[in-house]
């Protein structure tokens, strides 16, 4: 009896120690074997299958690790669980084991964090599903890959949680002056407090991906927020006027930022880069070093030759100027035969002369000529002369507020004050022995040799110029007063405005029809600013009116100093493009769109460029 005792004793010993032995190692099994039972077919694993183990992220204000729960790495956690005491001190562990039935086993992860699982009956009764916060897994097999979106999210916006916070800022901001939620101390100060967050976690991103990590955090708090709020509001209409209140404020900024910006860019417009600044004080300081014999262009005898090709040039702005003689001589099929005649002011005489002599354009000629020396060039023989010296001519520009002011910034330009922008009308009497020349202002590019521009019929016209009645705000009725009687009598308001900047002038036609006394006669006229605002484009549409031959447009491409929309194919096709507009290439604030046409033609390692700091 005693053996057979024995016998039971050590066959339970050697049952019953193998499951307590081996409990806690079977709790440790991969998750992916959980749903591995008896009688089913064992599965491959593949390289896939195996991931590394899920990492603990405490929750905050948990200083136990025992109570850290993780979800297990890539599959569902199953429902039917319970809880099982463990551990000699006798603290309890939450220990899970997916099972078919109603059994519970505890479960521990290789890293020793514990899963517990919640029945659906506890859900259902209001149980708590975990006893601390959820972290985040490790991916699954089923999660999203980085870098891919799934087809429910591929339809949203790059940045739309940022707008979602904007959003939230913009319905916080109208509940606080709501005056029901003001009788509400509370709700305000932690929809303050909501506020506060939102504006620092938008402070340094611009974009979803430079949000913090707990941005989705602060977005549900503010939410969970704002329906609070919701539910104490009572009076839509007011709600409504607070809305239309931030919509006519928010008018008004952008108003005010747009004003702002436009007198911005004009102040940059108007203003001299200090390299180019720099480039004048050199080449002038350098020219007056020079002996009288070496201050002479060479050629001289080729200037008054109506057999050769003559451009006319009237510009104050060295390295401009130097671009458009480059890029035309550039293209020129037969550079010794093309003359410009460039027209400068006192103050940049010395210098553009000198750059010249430094960097002579190829064969070309070049002849640099000062404003100051056309003695026949005075207030008695020019109106536009007597005008820009006058009181309210000065007034208008340097004191405005005494002045009566115009909205419009563009015609407040000092460069209108100026009289080498009035030159253009007095061709014949600065070339009396040519009978032909294409005008170029200093904002243009050439693409193309020019020389067929001489061959062109005029048609008893003086000015060839292209047409640019391609859009409503370049026809007549938007450069001059049509509520004069006079303008009105004269002009249609429908017809199409052209360009200066390349142009064609007959100068013998131009004689015969007295254009010059033309301009005289309607600057006289307007005197008092009534028909046109300053500039030299109306006044060109009204001398030149009927007189007018239209070029094919591809000679002339406007608007790279202004617009973004200028098809590439127009200004690659186009044999002379213009920066016309603020926006010039040699300003920072030019469109770098465009730049690179400009640049190509200028040589920036030159000695007077580097030692300027006048870089791409």
């Amino acid at each position: 009896m005693v053996g057979r005792k024995l016998v039971l004793f050590l066959l339970c010993i050697s049952v019953v120690a193998p499951i307590v032995l081996y409990t806690d190692p079977l709790a440790t099994q991969p998750s992916y074997l959980a749903d591995i039972h008896l009688g089913d077919e064992i599965p491959t694993l593949s390289v896939d299958a195996v991931r590394e183990p899920s990492g603990i992220v405490y929750p905050e204000n948990s200083t136990n690790p025992d109570q850290i729960s993780v979800h297990d790495s890539g599959r569902a956690v199953a429902s039917n669980t319970t809880t099982l005491p463990s551990g000699k001190n006798g603290d309890r562990k939450n220990r899970v084991l997916s099972q078919d039935n109603n059994q519970t086993a505890p479960s521990e992860t290789d890293d020793g964090a514990v899963i517990r699982q919640v029945t659906s009956r506890e859900t259902s009764e209001g149980a708590t599903a975990m006893e601390s916060q959820t972290v985040l897994p490790t991916q699954s097999r089923n999660q999203q890959k980085p870098g891919k979106r799934s087809k429910r999210d591929s339809g949203r916006m790059p940045d739309a949680k940022i707008q979602q916070f904007r959003d939230q800022l913009m319905k916080a901001k109208v509940s606080l002056g709501l005056s029901s939620s003001k009788s509400n101390p509370e709700f305000i100060r932690e929809l303050k407090e909501r506020v506060k967050d939102v504006e620092r976690t938008l402070a340094y991103a611009t974009e979803d991906t430079e949000l913090p990590i707990n941005a989705q955090e602060k977005l549900e708090a503010m939410e969970q927020t704002l329906a609070k709020g919701k539910q104490t509001q009572q009076d839509c209409c007011a709600v409504v006027k607070k809305l239309r209140r931030f919509y006519l404020s928010a008018e008004e900024q952008l108003r005010v930022h747009k004003k702002r910006e436009l007198f911005l860019t004009q102040v940059a417009a108007k203003t001299l880069p200090r390299g180019l600044h720099c480039l004048s004080l050199r080449l002038t300081t350098d020219y007056y070093s020079l002996d009288s014999c070496q201050q002479q262009l060479p050629n001289r005898d080729k200037l008054e030759n109506p057999r050769l090709y003559h451009y006319a040039l009237f510009s104050d702005n060295v390295l401009a100027t130097a671009v458009v003689v480059n890029s035309t001589v550039f293209h020129a099929k037969d550079p010794q035969s093309h003359v410009f005649h460039i027209v400068t002011d006192k103050l940049n005489y010395a210098a553009m002369k000198m750059w010249f002599l430094a960097n002579p354009p190829a064969k070309a000629t070049v002849q640099v000529q000062n404003v100051e020396e056309f003695t026949w060039l005075n207030s008695s023989y020019s109106p536009v002369l007597k005008q820009l010296a006058s009181r309210s001519m000065i007034d208008y520009y340097f004191r405005s507020q005494h002045a009566k002011s115009d909205q419009n910034l563009k015609f407040r330009n000092p460069k209108y004050l100026s009289i080498m922008n009035h030159l253009r009308f007095y061709l014949p009497e600065i070339f009396p022995k040519l009978n032909k020349v294409v005008f170029l202002d200093d904002d243009v590019v050439v693409q193309k040799d020019l020389t067929p521009l001489w061959a062109i019929d005029l048609k008893g016209k003086v000015n060839g110029a292209v047409e640019t009645c391609g859009e409503s705000f370049h026809r007549f009725d938007r450069y001059l007063n049509f509520s004069n009687p006079l303008i009105a009598e004269t002009f249609d308001p429908h017809a199409c405005g052209w360009a200066y900047g390349m142009n064609v002038f007959d100068l013998d036609e131009w004689k015969k029809q007295n254009i010059t006394d033309v301009y005289h006669h309607w600057q006289n006229l307007n005197d008092d600013r009534q028909l046109w605002k300053l500039g030299t484009l109306p006044a060109g549409l009204i001398t030149f009116w009927n007189s007018t031959y239209p070029l094919e447009r591809s000679w002339h491409v406007l608007g790279l100093g202004y617009s973004l929309n200028v098809e590439q194919k127009d200004v690659e096709a186009a044999a002379v493009i213009h920066y016309n507009g603020n926006l010039k290439p040699w300003l920072e604030i030019g469109m770098t769109k465009y730049r690179n046409f400009w640049s190509n033609y200028v040589d920036y390692n030159q000695a007077y460029l580097r030692d300027c700091n006048i870089n791409p």
